[in-house]
């Protein structure tokens, strides 16, 4: 099965945070696709466990949660706050390196 057909967009490239979040939105028809498309793949142990961890809480009677599986949520960076805070007024004191033999470097005891 190609990925674009899976019910979570982009599934390879979510994290596995991600995907133990995201899988809670999933009924359990599109849960059992991403557990064998999973297992014929990646086989991440982490995510198989908890694929099937969420379909025998499915079967018990849970329900999927609200929400939308595209969502990017924490995915996301956050936005860039803009502008670097550095300015003359907040530069360090000039750096005098060392001399290397240079008589005139007045930095350094002679």
């Amino acid at each position: 099965m190609p990925e674009r057909d899976l019910p979570l967009k982009d599934y390879d490239h979510l994290p596995v945070g991600s995907l133990t979040t995201r899988i809670r939105t999933l009924g359990s028809d599109d849960l059992k696709t991403l557990l064998a498309y999973e297992r014929s793949h990646a086989n991440r142990m982490q995510v198989v466990s908890a694929m099937e961890h969420r379909l025998s809480g499915l079967a018990n009677g849970a329900q999927p949660s609200g929400g939308d599986p595209a969502a990017t949520g924490a995915d996301a960076p956050p936005p860039a706050a803009g502008g670097s805070p550095v300015s003359e007024a907040t530069t360090g004191p000039p750096v005098n390196p060392p001399s290397q033999g240079d008589p005139t470097n007045p930095a350094q005891p002679r």
